[in-house]
């Protein structure tokens, strides 16, 4: 049995500083010991009672889990886990604030909410019509996650004698028992009853995966490529493992050694791939309800139990370097630098390490020095802000031991309470793709400073791995030192034994280490989730429509003249195959453009640059960029190779802006 299925019930309360000094000792450099400031370093604490023992090493055992690792690279590992460790020994802890563990119920609750379903179950001030109009989108998968969730709570509510009605599961699915309809994923809508816990595949064969007491046979990882590899993008990732037959001849070792990692790249996609960043706000917020719906039928499916916890409101410091949240020191980096997304301190590290070059062999391995750092702590506290710190007294392996001690020191952890269990159950899932499916829906999860931090620390350390060659840190080095780091919070709050260490240490080294490698993979919004909030926009403005049509009638309006179809505004002056392109801070405000099977919005954006002068030409190429304004979207910035014919297709009545990126 894993850890986490044996640790069920552990949640994590809160997190409690700390305020003596201890040295770190380490054998590795030649004076050098990381160590952390004395102002405060902590950990997060579960309501488990915890071991302050270190164990040893665990003697070496290849698993299914670990058989991309070698021994050298588990002893970084335990070498940075020991130094955070001693960090934390002979501290007097402050008062913990400790939460009631939340019932299934409670739990259920909040996730209808983040979902944007909550009225699904409870009297809400939102409009029911959008959880239907949201509940007509989703697969097969996601609407039997979302029916899966919507029985729990409203068990728990029967049990707690609510007063106000509870609704019949069956009722607010029995649209989609109805509908013939097809979901964009080309998936046909499905009511998934609530005593089948099978899942049927496309061609109506029974799959071997089976949610629930049944027994879960795991389909094999597929073998490693010699070439790159698509990932599936425009079908829905829970659709895909439900369809997925078991194959009971091949062995269920999984193979993740190092060198067998498949060079996954994202598919050619003549509408366009759609980055994190290039949706407008609105549906954005509409993504990620629908992430988390598909995360959760994905793990559904899969047989592994995603819990969500609950964010524990505690007192935390609003000023300062280490220990602040990050939402608190973004407010006051904004202050100083308007539009700033990532901490200024974090962004000062890197930059002070990469001055030292990153060719430096043991680079964030070697720890710095422990009176070195604690010094450093306290006057970048008092000195960062007035612009009086020296950064040339900052030796290059202080400041990746700083970087370190930031990350760890955040109040909650970089990859958020939320989600951070998610993120470590990562490792428990079948194959490398579905792996990398899961943390591509959970990056899209993270809160926005969150995931911009982790965006930034990510490029960094593929950086420190473009160098490895001189500095000696492969890429799963680097995700063995980095791992503790991110993941210790969680895993040092549990009652350890020496192979729950090594399972820990092997699955979260395995998920950095993907994380690091297909980063911007995982910074990509799948076509299938796109072309869900499409048809749901579509809908919304279907309803719109209706609406406005009535009140004109009351109004007592000329009826014929408002029922008449919409046109777009460009067909106004362009005749069909052309579209009109708006750019009104180029020199060149508007252009007619014909659509050709080969035209792209790089060419649009050239021929519009084309028309300025020398430097401003240079200039803009790297500022602006061509928009899909309206229609089926709220607002997309296009891929420099989207097919604009393709495009045109899927979304007719769109205006194309070309403008730059707001900050």
């Amino acid at each position: 049995m894993s850890w986490l299925s044996s640790s069920q019930g552990v949640v994590l309360t809160a997190y409690h500083p700390s305020g003596k000094d201890q040295a770190v000792g380490d054998s590795h450099g030649k004076g050098g010991e990381e160590a952390t400031s004395s102002r405060r370093c902590g950990q997060y604490t579960m309501n488990q009672e915890s071991s302050t023992r270190v164990p040893e090493k665990p003697p070496y055992d290849r698993s299914s889990s670990q058989d991309s690792l070698d021994e050298a690279c588990m002893d970084d590992y335990f070498r940075e886990l020991e130094n955070i460790k001693k960090s934390n020994e002979n501290r007097q802890d402050q008062e913990v604030v400790v939460v009631k563990e939340p019932d299934e119920g409670e739990l259920e609750e909040q996730w209808l909410k983040k979902a944007g379903l909550s009225n699904l179950v409870e009297e809400s001030a939102d409009d029911p019509q959008e959880s239907i109009l949201l509940l007509s989108t989703l697969t097969r998968t996601q609407a039997a996650a979302v029916q899966k969730r919507v029985e729990t709570v409203s068990q728990t509510l029967r049990k707690k004698n609510k007063q106000h009605q509870i609704p019949d599961v069956r009722d607010i699915f029995a649209q989609q028992e109805e509908s013939k309809e097809k979901a964009p994923d080309g998936t046909a809508l499905q009511s998934v009853g609530t005593n089948e816990n099978k899942y049927r595949g496309k061609d109506d064969h029974s799959s071997n995966l089976e949610v629930g007491p049944k027994k879960l046979i795991f389909p094999t990882a597929e073998d490693a490529p010699t070439s790159e590899t698509d990932i599936n993008l425009e079908v829905s990732f829970a659709e895909q493992a439900a369809n997925q037959e078991s194959i009971k001849d091949k062995t269920e070792k999984r193979k993740a050694d190092d060198s067998s990692l498949p060079n996954y790249r994202l598919p050619k996609d003549k509408t366009g791939t759609t980055r994190i960043g290039d949706l407008a706000p609105q549906d954005m917020k509409k993504v990620c309800s629908l992430a988390l719906i598909e995360l959760t039928a994905l793990y559904d499916v899969l047989g592994v139990e995603l819990k969500q916890e609950k964010a524990v409101k505690m007192k935390t410091k609003d000023s300062g370097i280490f220990g602040v949240p990050l939402t608190v020191l973004l407010e006051q980096d904004q202050r100083r630098v308007p539009g700033t997304r990532i901490p200024l301190i974090f962004q000062k590290l890197i930059s002070r390490i990469e001055d030292g070059g990153l060719e430096t062999e043991g680079l964030l391995r070697v720890p710095g020095a422990a009176i070195r750092i604690k010094n450093l702590c306290q006057e970048l506290e008092t000195k960062f802000y007035e612009g009086t710190f020296n950064w040339e007294s900052v030796k290059q392996h202080d400041a990746a031991s700083l970087l370190k001690l930031f990350v760890r020191e955040l109040p909650q952890p970089l990859l958020s309470v939320e989600y951070l269990k998610a993120f470590q159950a990562v490792q428990y899932l079948p194959s490398k793709k579905q792996q990398l499916q899961a943390l591509n829906l959970l990056v899209i999860l993270l809160p926005d400073a969150n995931r911009d931090t982790l965006k930034a620390l990510l490029e960094f350390l593929q950086r420190v791995v473009d160098n490895k060659d001189q500095n000696k840190m492969t890429v799963m080095n680097v995700a063995m030192v980095m791992a503790p780091n991110l993941f210790m919070c969680h895993a040092l709050g549990l009652k350890s034994n020496e192979q729950r260490e090594f399972v820990m240490a092997a699955g979260t080294a395995n998920i950095m280490h993907l994380l690091i490698k297909y980063q911007k993979l995982l910074w990509t919004i799948p076509k299938f989730i796109v072309n869900q909030v499409r048809k749901l926009n579509t809908e919304n403005h279907r309803k719109d429509k209706k609406a406005m049509k009535k009140l004109l009638k009351k109004m007592a309006y000329d009826r014929e003249k408002y029922e008449k179809p919409e046109k777009n505004t460009n067909d106004a002056d362009v005749p069909q195959g052309v579209i009109r392109v708006q750019a009104p801070h180029l020199s060149k405000v508007s252009m007619a453009i014909q659509l050709t099977e080969e035209l792209k919005a790089s060419d649009v954006l050239a021929r519009f640059l084309s028309q300025e002068s020398g430097v401003a030409q240079t200039l803009k190429k790297e500022e602006v960029f061509l928009y899909e304004i309206g229609g089926n979207i709220g607002e997309r910035c296009l891929d420099e190779d989207t097919y604009m014919k393709d495009l045109y297709q899927l979304n007719p009545n769109a205006e194309w802006v070309i403008k730059s990126r707001p900050s």
